[in-house]
């Protein structure tokens, strides 16, 4: 199973993004297979952030606009949301203290441990920031969309 990073999600919703089209291809992919994809819900609290945010865009999404995006990749059957638990707490313990994650770093060390507790096989995203995981698997699928 692969899983979006929050970056991808980003992408695919916001218009004025760099790889805007790459990525609504590669989510339109994920969704319509019928392989199992996932996502984090943490992801899905930051997409919402980072897309309503006024200074990041010209025509920042208003909150409608980004529940609606999150309602819609929801609906596709192969979805799986991930969410927290005492295991991804566990592991995102060991993850900080092998690779000193420190300050908002934990951010994607969680979404790390929990792709690693739900045996995600790679995690697709933009932030190089991940490689520090050795444990996950990562691939960036816009580099050469």
């Amino acid at each position: 199973m692969i899983a979006l990073d929050t970056n991808i999600l980003v992408h695919a919703h916001q218009r004025e993004a760099d790889l805007h089209e790459s990525a609504v291809r590669i989510v339109r992919e994920a969704a319509e297979s019928a392989a199992p994809w996932a996502v984090c819900f943490h992801s899905l609290v930051e997409f919402y952030g980072v897309v309503t945010h006024p200074r990041l865009w010209r025509q920042p999404s208003s909150p409608n606009e980004a529940m609606n995006q999150i309602a819609a990749w929801r609906e596709s059957p192969s979805l799986r949301l991930l969410t927290d638990s005492e295991a991804v707490l566990d592991q995102l313990g060991l993850l900080t203290v092998n690779s000193k994650v420190r300050g908002g770093q934990v951010h994607d060390a969680r979404i790390a441990a929990c792709c690693l507790t739900a045996g995600v096989q790679e995690l697709w995203t933009v932030d190089r920031d991940f490689s520090r995981y050795h444990e996950l698997r990562t691939r960036n699928p816009l580099v050469g969309a």
